[in-house]
Formats: structure tokens, sequence, C-alpha cells
């Protein structure tokens, strides 16, 4: 039997793909106090959802992002305490491909967070290359609904036509879909603008919550074709796709000098105007504080119109994660 529990979901949240996460954001562990007051901060601002996945965490540190979500939520005390909702994304790993695997996976998430998860969200689908494996992890979802494990479930990487499917699925055996997450930003509308996924999403009544709002970076105006770039994989990326995106930098550069904002508050902004819960990251406190200010005010329609218009002539967009679907 199912059992109906409420599911917080506030108008922005916080992704925790760098906690633990040494090959792209350098995470190490004499980090972990700077990001318990990251939390902190978040929380007491009304920034109570963390997204994170049982995948994060790179090497020996795997599970890390939820181990630390754990110990600071146990730890906080004060204002929002009871609306925190952590979110947890199982990965679809080759070897785990029966419902029972999910229900295990889900249970091992919730022994590293210390409480049950509050919204199980399936990480990707494999009908892009093992269409096969997916109904027995779809199965395993809706199972942890049904068991009252979670107080709701979702999806990530979903285009509209697999979500439709799953969606019958789930509705014949009573268990909503809450929320689907997908990469959408400025540079990534590929989602919306192209599938239509909003659209759909609103008529089944599901939430859309954005990751990567900010392009990994990109439109936070922090770099620039000359300047200094960040290490590794993002670095080789930003190299590609900076000379393309000048017009929509420049765009958002005026409109947060016209709001006395910063770039990446009108990023943000413009994700929540859309109807999205966007989810950036934050590693310090003053991350965490900009991302707050994205927060109490909406861009006019003006402003909305000409940043739409230059996102949709930059020449070159964020590469859409592999796993998204149609």
């Amino acid at each position: 039997m199912q059992i109906s529990q409420e599911l917080s979901l506030p108008s922005m949240g916080c992704g925790t793909w760098a906690w633990g996460n040494q090959l792209l954001w350098g995470y190490d562990e004499s980090m972990d106090e700077q990001l318990q007051a990251v939390f902190n901060l978040c929380v007491s601002n009304g920034v109570s959802l963390f997204d994170t996945g049982d995948s994060y965490g790179t090497g020996r540190l795997n599970g890390r992002s939820e181990l630390l979500l754990g110990r600071f939520t146990q730890e906080y005390q004060g204002v929002n305490q009871d609306h925190i909702c952590i979110a947890t994304k199982l990965a679809a790993y080759p070897w785990r491909w029966t419902r029972q695997a999910m229900v295990k996976a889900c249970r091992s998430s919730a022994q590293r967070l210390g409480k049950n998860v509050d919204l199980v969200q399936m990480h990707w689908s494999t009908a892009n290359y093992a269409p096969w494996q997916e109904s027995g992890l779809l199965d395993g979802l809706a199972d942890l609904s049904e068991q009252g494990l979670v107080k709701g479930v979702g999806l990530s990487n979903y285009g509209p036509k697999r979500l439709q499917r799953v969606h019958e699925k789930f509705a014949a055996r009573g268990v909503p879909i809450k929320t689907l997450q997908v990469q959408y930003s400025l540079l990534s509308t590929y989602p919306v603008t192209d599938l239509g996924l909003k659209d759909v999403c609103d008529e089944l009544g599901i939430k859309l919550i954005a990751y990567s709002p900010l392009a990994l970076g990109i439109l936070t105006g922090k770099y620039a074709e000359k300047g200094s770039l960040p290490k590794g994989i993002r670095g080789l990326l930003f190299r590609q796709l900076l000379p393309g995106v000048r017009s929509l930098l420049e765009c958002l550069r005026e409109v947060a000098a016209s709001r006395n904002k910063t770039m990446s508050q009108v990023a943000i902004n413009w994700c929540i105007c859309k109807g999205t819960i966007p989810i950036p990251g934050a590693k310090s406190l003053e991350q965490a504080q900009q991302n707050i200010g994205a927060l109490g005010w909406l861009l006019d329609s003006g402003e909305i119109a000409a940043l739409d218009q230059a996102a949709a002539s930059t020449d070159k967009k964020m590469v859409q994660n592999i796993f998204q679907t149609q």
C-alpha cells in the first residue's frame, strides 16, 4: 500500500555534484566544514532542496555527497529544518537491472543519509543503449513509493515521449511522478524549446528541475576567452564554447548591470521565470550567497525576451547529456 507523504519543493535548490568529486571539481576532505556552512546558509534562506546521486563522489569517495548531506541534515537545527528535502538519483549501472536492485540501492542511500530518501530519481534512462534494462529499474522505483520508503519519485534526463510512457506505467500503479530533472540553462534550452518538455510536464503535473543552470560556470561571467580557465575537462569545454557565446554573455551582463545583480543571479532567475526549479551548485559561502541573490525578484517580460533571443542566436550550445532521451 502506498503511503502518501508531503514533498516540500522550494523555488530553488542546491546541486551537490561537486561534494566528493575530485576529478571535475577538485574536492578534498578539508572542504567539509565549508560545505556544512553552505548547507546551513542555504536551508536558513529557504533553499531546502539538495540534489545528490548515489554515484556522486570519485573513486574511494563514492557516495561521499550523500554521506555529507546526511551528516549536515542531522547537525542542522534552525529555520526551515522541517522543509529539508534530500533528492538522490539512483544510477542505472549495467549490473543494476532488477527491481530489487533499485530498492537495495535506495536503502543504501538511506543508510548513508541516516534517514529515508525524500525524493528518489532514476538518474538516467537506458533507452538509448539498453532499453531492455529499464523496465526492472522503473518497477523498482515505483516499488519504493508503494512501500513508503520515499516521499516521492522522479526521473532525470527523460524526453517527453519516454516520460509519457513511464507516466502511464506508473499511473497504472497509482504512483505519481513528482519531478523531472534535465540539463537546462540559457546555453541548454534544447529540452524545452526543441522537445516541448515543459508543456508535457505541466500537463502531467510534474515539476521540472533545471540542473547546470549556470552551464558549469560559463554563465557566471568569471571566465573569458583570453583569461584563466578552469583546470581539466571544464577548461577544454570552455575554450570551445566561449568564442560562440559572446553575444549571450553581453546580454546577461547588460541585464545584470541594469538590475544591480550578478550575471549568475540573472541566469538562475531566468530558469525560475521559465517555471523550473534551478539547482545551481555551491562549494563556498560566496557561491551560495550569490545563488541566494537570485531569489525574491523576477525578470520582466522584456528582459526575458532579450535573453531568449540572445540564447537562440548563440552559435555554440552546451553538449547535451548523452543519456537524454526523446
